[in-house]
């Protein structure tokens, strides 16, 4: 049948642009654990004046777009409905440009580049973009959800790191704010507007990012902990003596080691016996041994706090960093072979982690005795993966379970502690009820008033902000 959109956008973007078939979708319509629909037509422009032509094209074909980068997100913002009306507008030709100053220590790149190859690209230099995790997203992804990683603690988010932007508006007008400076206090930075926000208001077309230079060298430990208080106490000790060069505090509870090393067969484990919790912590630097050596520095502080810490510090390693981040990141992967698996996205204040995490235990317990926890996560900027797993055959209705437990454990977070119920992921479908129920109604107001200018139509994404 012939679709008078499809050959508005083969006409602007040519063959290749234009992606229609079920086996050329598929991949564009499945997120990475949440997300499921089927696309109209997937538009694969190649710069920012072609995302400005299909913005058009679906605007004057009353047809909604769904932005997609490298669709490694969790809550599911990044794939089309099951109306099958939606264009997925996808990155992946957006990625020439990775323009490099060396003195301004700044890139100008593409919304559809990845990770990956930026950092390839900056490591020629020196540099490094710091925003480290386990996926490889895309640029323009990273700015829609304001990636945070596991290197926050030194380096902040993405948010943090972002100079300038280019973006396109829902109806096809062009923002360019591709600013280089540091320091430009001259009113409204409207670039943040479209950091965090999924999408929604605007689809990053080019960034100006600040870069890093990469470490010289680093140490990494990995130090047993009786309990939630003791992992706090570890985190206030490093801080204070060596923060100028703590770049990640991450945390394993004892049931998140047990299902790596059950499953990663090739995982050295590091303790005889697995303690509550272990702390990862790793400092860098980029002076060189010669000046300071970290390993020794590293070694020499945690003796120290060992000392006074007593009993609440099981044991400390200090050894090679490959061996300890590879329990870090084989967490996720192994848990899902554990049976049936909820995350949680969350953040409290640092200082609430264990009376929050113990309520979250003392809830199942009660309640639920068929969850178990395993939990790990980012400490030292407050973030916590909480990990619920069950067997399929504990409960009649897992969909009702997981709404349940989420409705529970988010009220504990926001309500109780003063917390966020998606600290890094952003909001997107897998979010929206929770938006609706705990976002101020006057930052609604707010949000709906920019919203009205941004994307007039209301043509971008699947979530209301």
């Amino acid at each position: 049948m012939r679709d008078e959109l499809v050959e508005a956008l083969r006409a602007a973007l040519g063959e290749r642009g234009v992606l229609t078939s079920s086996e050329d979708r598929v991949r564009f319509e499945h997120g990475w654990r949440y997300g499921k629909g089927t696309a109209r037509c997937i538009a694969r422009p190649a710069s920012t004046d072609e995302v400005a032509r299909v913005l058009h094209i679906c605007a004057e074909h009353d047809a909604r777009v769904i932005a997609q980068g490298a669709n490694t997100g969790l809550v599911a913002a990044s794939t089309p409905d099951a109306s099958g009306t939606m264009v997925v507008l996808s990155f992946e030709r957006l990625n020439r440009c990775i323009e490099i100053d060396v003195h301004a220590r700044t890139v100008t790149v593409d919304g559809g580049v990845l990770l990956s190859q930026l950092n390839e690209a900056l490591a020629a230099h020196g540099f490094w973009f710091p925003v480290d995790l386990g996926a490889d997203p895309q640029v323009g992804g990273m700015i829609a959800t304001n990636t945070g990683g596991t290197r926050l603690l030194k380096y902040g988010d993405v948010r943090r790191n972002l100079l300038g932007a280019e973006v396109v508006l829902g109806d096809g007008r062009v923002l360019s704010m591709l600013n280089r400076l540091r320091k430009n206090n001259t009113g409204l930075d409207a670039k943040h507007l479209f950091c965090g926000t999924t999408g929604v208001w605007g689809i990053v077309t080019k960034a100006v990012l600040q870069v890093e230079p990469k470490p010289s060298q680093r140490a990494t430990a990995l130090v047993g902990c009786r309990d939630g208080q003791a992992v706090l106490e570890l985190l206030r000790c490093v801080e204070q003596d060596l923060g100028d060069v703590l770049s990640a505090f991450e945390v394993m509870s004892k049931n998140a080691m047990d299902a790596v090393f059950r499953h990663q067969e090739s995982l050295r484990r590091p303790f005889d016996e697995l303690p509550a919790y272990a702390a990862l912590v790793e400092l860098s630097t980029t002076l060189p041994a010669s000046a300071i050596d970290l390993n020794e520095v590293l070694e020499e502080r945690l003796g120290a706090h060992l000392e006074v810490a007593e009993e609440s510090i099981v044991d400390i390693l200090i050894g090679n960093a490959d061996d300890f981040w590879q329990i870090r990141h084989h967490i996720s992967e192994s848990l899902r072979n554990d049976g049936k698996m909820l995350a949680f996205d969350v953040s409290v204040p640092r200082s609430s982690l264990p009376e929050f995490t113990d309520r979250v235990i003392a809830l199942l317990a009660s309640d639920y005795p068929f969850v178990r926890l395993c939990d790990y996560g980012h400490w030292g900027d407050g973030g916590s993966h909480l990990n619920l797993l069950w067997q399929a055959a504990d409960t009649a209705d897992s969909d009702a379970l997981t709404r349940e437990l989420q409705d529970k454990i988010y009220e504990i977070a926001v309500r109780d502690f003063g917390g966020s119920y998606s600290a890094e992921h952003g909001v997107g479908p897998h979010n929206q009820r929770f938006y609706d129920r705990y976002t101020d109604a006057a930052v609604k107001q707010l949000s709906a008033a920019l919203a009205t200018f941004c994307d007039p139509q209301n043509r971008l994404g699947t979530v209301t902000l």
